[in-house]
């Protein structure tokens, strides 16, 4: 049995005893929106961009905000609270609620907003050192991909596709461009130069979008958002994969293939310090 206490409707309660009625459109249509926050040491990373995100979202569904931010930051900070986790992570949902089957938008239904905290185990330093492996695959998926639904059926085959076949994360391509991982963005290292898949419908814009470049600024790495095809990505000097629980990996190796030499590069070396540096570990990197 788990010891999480999560947040669901005015509610904190244990995890075991949460329940939504099987009528709720997140169920019955995948009719929501979600967000994951990383907090290290006690303290929300970039939450400011994740609740904006967070009301984005909210707002391109159609779905009323339930809350005001301080509401928003009094949920975050007392599931986070209810754990003693230093290192953890908080997933919130909100989805439209509880109506009568039928696909139209029903009136005068208040949403379902739940929310918990589980442990943030990030990848070990030895996989960093290492590098992962990735697998590309043509993107399926619908049109709204900045939208952050919770209905992620596409992502989950992809995902699914990069486990049976024994890599870290399956990568995405749409019309012969890159578009994004399953679950991550992907960055191409082209002469010294971070590129990135431009922000648009076809992508998550995830909160790392901005702190890339950010850290890219920082470390004095040129920073460049735009359409970059397959061909580009298979003969990249270095390739990263971002997210929130993963921070940044280096990809060594694409569908069976050395991605550069092989090995972890100075850019992801020099990103990876400062990314460090912004979440208050400054412990040496290995590499």
């Amino acid at each position: 049995m788990s010891n999480q206490t999560v947040y669901l409707n005015g509610e904190y309660l244990p995890l075991e005893e949460a329940r939504v009625p099987v009528l709720d459109r997140g169920f019955i249509f995948g009719d929501g929106i979600y967000e994951v926050v990383p907090v290290y040491a006690g303290v929300p990373f970039r939450w400011r961009h994740h609740l904006a995100r967070l009301k984005r979202s909210l707002a391109k569904v159609g779905i009323v905000n339930p809350h005001d931010d301080a509401g928003w930051d009094h949920i975050l900070s007392e599931v986070m609270r209810r754990h003693d986790w230093p290192d953890q992570f908080v997933y919130i949902q909100v989805t439209r609620g509880v109506a009568r089957r039928d696909h139209a938008f029903p009136a005068g239904v208040t949403p379902t907003v739940f929310a918990m905290a589980s442990e943030l185990v990030l990848p070990p330093e030895s996989a960093r050192a290492q590098g992962i492996s990735i697998i590309t695959a043509p993107d399926e998926r619908w049109l709204h991909c900045d939208i952050k639904s919770i209905s992620l059926l596409g992502n989950v085959l992809a995902r699914q596709a990069a486990v049976e076949a024994g890599a870290s994360e399956c990568v995405m391509f749409r019309d012969g461009f890159l578009t994004e991982g399953s679950a991550s963005n992907l960055w191409v290292v082209r002469d010294a130069r971070l590129l990135g898949a431009p922000r648009d419908h076809l992508i998550l814009e995830g909160i790392r979008y901005g702190l890339m470049e950010e850290l890219a600024q920082e470390c004095g790495i040129p920073f460049e958002l735009r359409r970059i095809a397959r061909e580009e990505v298979f003969a990249a000097d270095e390739l990263l994969l971002s997210s929130a629980t993963k921070e940044v990996m280096p990809v060594t190796t694409i569908d069976g293939g050395p991605v550069g030499s092989g090995k972890p590069g100075p850019v992801w070396s020099k990103i990876y310090a400062a990314y460090r540096r912004a979440t208050g570990r400054d412990a040496p990197v290995a590499g």
